[in-house]
């Protein structure tokens, strides 16, 4: 086609939508523009408990063998086949599919901890000071056998990628809490102890999906600016920012007025919210005010750049300036081999820095009214893997059991709930699915999860999706 004749062609078109958008244009726009089944998203359904939440997501699936899932009579059972009325030829992975399920009981000593008399790990001495703030679940299951779709489900609700994550549900729902942070930021980890297997983390974990996209979670950097493009070039000040935005606003206003498209809207807002980040991102991220005290309890690695006890302390930061969902990733939890030399260093990684974070928010008055929820994306065997030795074992990924655990925001602290049976194998007492987590951590937050709801492709789409959970009220103070 001739380029001019081609030119004329795509401005008829663009002319014909522009005229049309009080008639036709109107009417499908409105079709595509999503309802919400909520009449009013800023408004909770009932008083909630907690205002923000803090996830502590370990990336790759800690084995709640050797933290918290104590099962001591494991050790007369060791290197002796799983027996069949356990395992039940229960689906496993590609790595173990045909192998022996040789019992490896933890090497690593329990005992209990604060007056509630919890079991805890001897890997985490810090964390067990704070064993009466803790409500173990261990009775977490889920249906994704492999990282990624664990992963994706845990923080999206679905193992099919492109639905919009925990975090961005929250803003969407419950609207933001200061106007110049965003209401979701996600911090991982730049470095951690264990080397092997770690697998990479994907922004759709923390992005917005079928939800408007001002609604995803912003990514905080481990080196240069905290944001990406967050400083300005060289010669180009605050006031010619300022002036350029307010020029590039007007133009987008006018174009919303010809087209309707909501997504103009959002782009608006956030150019307005990085102007604002600016000044309050650099801010938030200079401890220079902080107590050497404080940095003290964080421990040596709060002042590495990206090191998961700096995201620790930025994450306090964060809670005191009313960011509504911070989520902290570390990774290199994945330990098919050498599993306790690498469970140490994972160990050593979190346990200070995460008991100074309940610390910290505890003498700050922020713990009641700030969920904390620790978790993995699913467990581990008890059958071994690799070099097996009392010393030396690995595991394997294990949907059908693990632990989380939860402290703060209306949970009850010092509780062991749910039940494993003597191999940490299968839920035996009050399971938990993923999805029940989920509609619990709403629920906290003053939502019901049925009712927190986005049309899109012909459904009412939810975190909690279309299968039955619970809010589990056991937990809940």
């Amino acid at each position: 086609m001739n380029p001019l004749h081609q030119h004329n062609v795509l401005r008829s078109r663009r002319a014909f939508l522009t005229n049309a958008g009080m008639g036709l244009g109107a009417a499908a726009m409105a079709s595509l523009i999503p309802r919400t089944g909520m009449a009013n998203p800023i408004t909770p359904h009932f008083a909630p408990r907690a205002k923000r939440v803090i996830f502590l997501f370990m990336a790759g699936a800690p084995s709640q063998l050797d933290l918290f899932d104590y099962k001591p009579d494991l050790i007369k059972q060791f290197k002796q086949k799983l027996p069949d009325s356990i395992s039940r030829g229960q689906r496993v992975t590609a790595m173990t599919r045909g192998k022996q399920q040789l019992v490896a009981p933890s090497k690593f000593k329990f005992s209990q901890k604060g007056e509630s008399g919890v079991w805890m790990s001897e890997l985490l001495p810090h964390l067990s000071k704070h064993a009466d703030k803790l409500c173990f679940v261990h009775s977490m299951n889920t249906d994704a056998i492999n990282h990624d779709p664990g992963k994706t489900s845990f923080c999206t609700g679905s193992e099919i990628p492109g639905k919009p994550s925990m975090g961005s549900w929250l803003s969407y729902g419950l609207g933001s809490m200061n106007q110049d942070l965003p209401d979701y930021v996600v911090m991982p980890s730049a470095f951690w102890s264990g080397k092997v297997n770690v697998q990479a983390l994907y922004s759709r974990l923390w992005g917005s999906g079928f939800l408007p996209s001002k609604h995803q979670g912003t990514s905080f950097q481990t080196s240069g600016d905290p944001v990406l493009f967050l400083s300005n070039p060289n010669g180009v000040d605050a006031t010619v920012r300022r002036r350029m935005l307010d020029s590039l606003a007007n133009l987008n206003r006018k174009h919303l007025s010809e087209i309707g498209d909501p997504e103009i809207q959002t782009t608006i807002a956030q150019q307005e919210m990085a102007f604002r980040m600016q000044s309050s991102v650099p801010e938030l991220a200079d401890l220079s005010t902080e107590t050497e005290a404080t940095l003290k309890m964080y421990g040596p690695d709060v002042n590495k750049p990206g090191s998961y006890a700096r995201n620790c302390l930025l994450a306090r930061r964060m809670a005191e300036r009313n960011v509504r969902f911070i989520q902290l990733f570390h990774r290199g939890w994945d330990h098919h081999t050498r599993l306790p030399d690498n469970m140490k260093g994972q160990c050593n990684d979190v346990d200070q820095p995460t008991a100074a974070l309940l610390k910290d928010l505890e003498q700050r008055n922020l713990l009641d009214d700030t969920l904390i929820v620790f978790s993995g994306e699913f467990g581990r065997t008890v059958y071994g893997q690799g070099n097996l030795t009392l010393e030396n074992y690995g595991r394997d990924h294990h949907p059908r059991c693990f632990t989380a655990w939860l402290a703060g925001g209306g949970i009850k602290g010092g509780l062991h709930y749910g039940k494993t049976d003597d191999f940490s194998y299968n839920v035996v007492e009050n399971p938990v699915h993923v999805r029940d987590l989920h509609a619990t951590m709403l629920h906290l937050l003053g939502i019901n999860h049925s009712k927190l709801s986005f049309q899109f492709q012909g459904l009412d789409q939810k975190l909690t999706g279309v299968e039955h959970c619970r809010v589990v009220k056991e937990i809940i103070s």
